[in-house]
């Protein structure tokens, strides 16, 4: 009698801070949704790093980023990402690779989750090498010196960027 395997994974959870949102970002979530029905971008807060933008302003920004793909949906997060998997209905954490420290990192995390939720896989994509150097804290300290962020953030992301530093001190 032959096995029965499981149903591929159909909805995908990449969660993330996204602050902000990257190039390399919607890169991954492009190729993401062409690989699964449906992808669920997860805003996360991360109780130890500071952030450049707000949690709303990040899902407006995400969802400015993906509005093109009908299969993509950007959601909040809070507590555990298996918890938000089993919530939603998604069978896989996507996450992205973009060096050998994130791979070391990833897989540990991978390791965690299954331990706590081994029903859920984890699929790690590699970064095109075109934006495998873009990292959302490079972008926060380009911001912060004052750096043309052009390369490396979708335009929304830009324009909300610049005009913030337009604005006069104690504003």
């Amino acid at each position: 009698m032959a096995k029965t395997r499981p149903a591929p994974a159909k909805h995908a959870l990449f969660p993330g801070t996204f602050d902000p949102v990257t190039l390399g970002h919607v890169d991954l979530v492009r190729r993401a949704a062409r690989v699964f029905e449906r992808v669920t971008l997860a805003v996360a807060t991360h109780p130890t790093k500071t952030g450049l933008l707000s949690v709303d302003e990040r899902l407006v920004l995400l969802r400015d980023a993906s509005s093109d793909l009908p299969n993509v949906d950007v959601v909040r997060l809070e507590g555990l990402v298996v918890d938000g998997c089993k919530s939603l209905g998604a069978g896989v954490i996507l996450r992205g690779l973009r060096d050998g420290a994130d791979v070391e990192y990833e897989l540990q995390m991978a390791r965690s989750n299954r331990a706590m939720a081994p029903e859920i896989e984890t699929v790690l994509l590699a970064a095109s090498p075109e934006h495998a150097h873009i990292s959302s804290t490079l972008v926060r300290q380009i911001a912060a010196l004052g750096g043309d962020l052009a390369p490396f953030v979708p335009k929304s992301v830009l324009t909300l960027l610049r005009k913030r530093r337009a604005r006069p001190q104690g504003s």
